[in-house]
């Protein structure tokens, strides 16, 4: 039986990718880094979006782009994945951008231009649309989610959220998102304490059914609050990084696919771990996505690496 569509609620921008020989970026009047530079379709809502739709997923994606030409880029984009852009508005007059450096170890320098986006409304009306027959929420966290939390969960639906880099449980802004969310991730880049103890002050505080911390290099931790379960998931390794940008979408997306169908987290934790490290071989954040049958493969050739390495059910 096929799962129920995923609903997602987030930012599509225009990212621009250049490659640069190291941090800081020493100052020349020209460089010349042949093919390391390139502009795609991303934004976490369009990152999530892909992703899940090549895993096989059907998805609804709200979002809100500008009247002008890198809006009309992506709608050609989201056709183009087969994904329908019948909830995204045309209600800015232009379309958020990035600008990201990333040097040869994969590191990478985020520069967001978010345009007015923050200042704009989804309409209520269209999101009741897009929310029926669906029953897990990704809602991203620029400003025009913030009013969806409660409306997706009056409707009974699963929300899911990551807050990225986050350093205080009482920030104004991630708060509200923080509260509302049955699943969270968030990175360890900022964590004032060891990702442990973060997990534990964050499951006395808001009580998620499930909370994940991307550890970069070293995988990601996973707590479970049924079961008190907390244990690491170790980063595997498929091929050459080339840059980290959109490592945790890939990761967060991975997960919700795997837990939306099976409902069991290790497992998805597992495979979105591989399906994140495949991606990092890629620049652009929407690029390097496996589809469901090629991650299953991979998975099945490491099964017993992963397994020698698999946290205990306790």
């Amino acid at each position: 039986m096929p799962t129920p569509p995923i609903l997602i609620s987030g930012l599509i921008n225009i990212e621009t990718t250049l490659r640069v020989d190291r941090f800081p970026v020493e100052y020349v009047p020209v460089r010349y880094p042949f093919f390391g530079v390139n502009s795609t379709v991303s934004g976490v809502g369009y990152n999530i979006a892909r992703a899940l739709a090549t895993l096989g997923d059907e998805v609804r994606l709200l979002s809100i782009v500008g009247e002008d030409a890198a809006g009309t880029l992506a709608r050609q984009a989201l056709a183009a994945d087969g994904i329908s852009d019948q909830f995204v508005v045309s209600g800015m007059a232009r379309t958020a951008q990035s600008v990201i450096l990333y040097d040869p170890d994969g590191r990478r320098q985020i520069h967001v231009d978010l345009k007015d986006v923050q200042e704009r409304a989804y309409p209520e009306a269209l999101f009741e649309r897009a929310a029926a027959g669906c029953d897990l929420a990704v809602l991203c966290n620029a400003n025009f989610s913030r009013p969806l939390l409660q409306k997706a969960r009056q409707m009974g639906m699963t929300v899911a959220k990551d807050v990225h880099a986050i350093a205080d449980l009482d920030a104004p802004y991630d708060r509200d998102f923080m509260a509302a969310a049955d699943i969270l991730f968030m990175s360890d880049e900022q964590l004032p304490c060891a990702p442990e103890e973060w997990a534990r002050r964050v499951m006395n505080r808001y009580g998620p059914e499930v909370a994940v911390i991307g550890l970069g290099s070293e995988g990601a931790l996973l707590a479970v609050r049924a079961d008190g379960f907390m244990e690491r998931v170790p980063a595997v390794h498929t091929r050459p990084v080339v840059s980290t940008i959109g490592a945790g979408d890939a990761l967060f997306s991975c997960f919700l696919h795997f837990y939306h169908k099976t409902r069991a987290p290790y497992e998805a934790l597992r495979k979105a771990v591989v399906f994140a490290s495949y991606k990092i071989g890629e620049p652009g954040a929407a690029e390097g996505f496996l589809g469901e049958e090629e991650l299953n493969r991979i998975c099945t050739g490491r099964s017993d690496a992963l397994a020698d390495s698999a946290p205990s059910s306790g």
